[in-house]
């Protein structure tokens, strides 16, 4: 079979290969996918890091002009937004399809809710710590679990990771005496600086009580922010370039000495760590731990996001985040203010709703929403070349 280029420059496989190949080629850079001059530096690791402090300030602008019940959904984005990053790495770049990526936040929650339980009367380590912890734990549990799966693939990989989703939060129940059991774990908040206060009454005039939540918020966005600084470089490195030749071509990979099985247990460890620190950051919005939050329904949700956003896209994986947090109460208000709906039957709708959007997505957007207006980019420079070449 003849090989093909795709317009990112990597190798592609031929016809039969050819959705998986549209979605790397949407998912691409818009400079790329656009073929215009960007204004951002050349270097990758300048570019990530203009967009980093571009995206800093956008987060301050954001966290200082919404009400404190929306800077809480802004630290809900976050945590979602952050696991789905690192799903993304695992899915869009790697090939491997995990269901169990709840089981990993758990992970990362129950470190942290250890760590700062509230009954504790000992003074709580530093936050800095708190998360090293976190994604140590993670790292350990995926590297396990990565080299088990290894081998799998497709449907066989989804149905041990979703075993993973199911079994890890029963653990809190087994061991109650020490992971709180059903009631989880209460967890401290971090405490407020002083000069936090003093930055925030300065930008807007905030004060008070509320500060507590706008603080965890500030701690959720810094903690994706770095996250997706991160991935963005590992994605466009030479890392990134091995794990989409393991995706599209696996006879070409190993005829280059690339080990499959090494390569894929790692993009799993990366992916759970992305997994732990969002746990850890989960259990400091909510201030608690407990298995409810890590039901598999959390794993499915994740995977929804990135497919909805579009498969290995960060900005698409922030995307479908936004959208798990903020949709259903849109259209649970919808559903009670035009419809005439109870409060329960509003909420069922919403799911529903949620469920038909992922399967137009599927059916009409296969690339996903950013994956879908990166393609209608890519057509329509590719028609204008053609029209100024007929033109000559």
């Amino acid at each position: 079979m003849s090989e093909t280029q795709t317009p990112t420059g990597e190798p592609g496989a031929a016809s039969d290969d050819a959705p998986s190949t549209a979605t790397a080629a949407a998912n691409a850079s818009p400079a790329r996918a656009t073929g215009r001059r960007s204004f951002l530096p050349r270097l990758t690791l300048l570019r990530h890091l203009l967009i980093l402090v571009v995206g800093a300030a956008l987060a301050v602008l954001l966290l200082e002009s919404t009400e404190l019940n929306t800077n809480i959904k802004l630290g809900n984005v976050a945590y979602l937004a952050v696991a789905a990053g690192g799903l993304t790495l695992l899915t869009g770049l790697s090939g491997q399809i995990s269901l169990g990526h709840g089981a990993l936040m758990a992970v990362g929650a129950y470190t942290t809710a250890l760590m700062l339980d509230v009954e504790r009367g000992d003074e709580p380590p530093s936050l800095f710590l708190v998360f090293l912890a976190a994604i140590a734990a993670t790292t350990v549990v995926g590297a396990l679990v990565g080299v088990a799966a290894a081998r799998l693939h497709g449907p066989y990989l989804a149905g041990a990771t979703l075993a993973l989703a199911v079994g890890i939060p029963g653990l809190a129940l087994y061991f109650s005496d020490t992971l709180g059991g059903e009631q989880g774990i209460t967890v401290r908040p971090p405490e407020r600086p002083e000069w936090f206060d003093n930055a925030v009454e300065q930008l807007s005039g905030a004060s008070g009580r509320g500060l507590n939540d706008k603080w965890v918020a500030y701690i959720a966005v810094a903690c994706l922010l770095v996250t997706y600084f991160f991935l963005a470089n590992l994605m466009r490195s030479r890392m990134g370039r091995t794990w989409r030749a393991v995706r599209d071509q696996e006879v070409a990979a190993e005829l280059a000495g690339i080990s499959l099985g090494s390569w894929r247990v790692l993009a799993f460890v990366v992916s759970a760590a992305a997994a732990g620190l969002a746990g850890a950051v989960l259990a400091i919005v909510v201030q608690l731990a407990a298995p409810g939050s890590f039901l598999p329904v959390l794993s499915l949700s994740l995977l929804t996001a990135v497919v909805i956003g579009g498969l290995g896209s960060l900005t698409g994986a922030l995307l479908g985040s936004a959208l798990l947090v903020f949709l259903p109460p849109w259209l649970i208000d919808i559903g009670r203010d035009v419809f005439d709906m109870e409060e329960a039957q509003a909420s069922q709708a919403s799911f529903v709703v949620y469920g038909l959007l992922l399967v137009v997505t599927m059916l009409f957007a296969p690339a996903g929403l950013v994956g879908t207006v990166r393609l209608a980019l890519l057509r329509r420079r590719a028609a204008r070349a053609t029209a100024a070449a007929g033109g000559r």
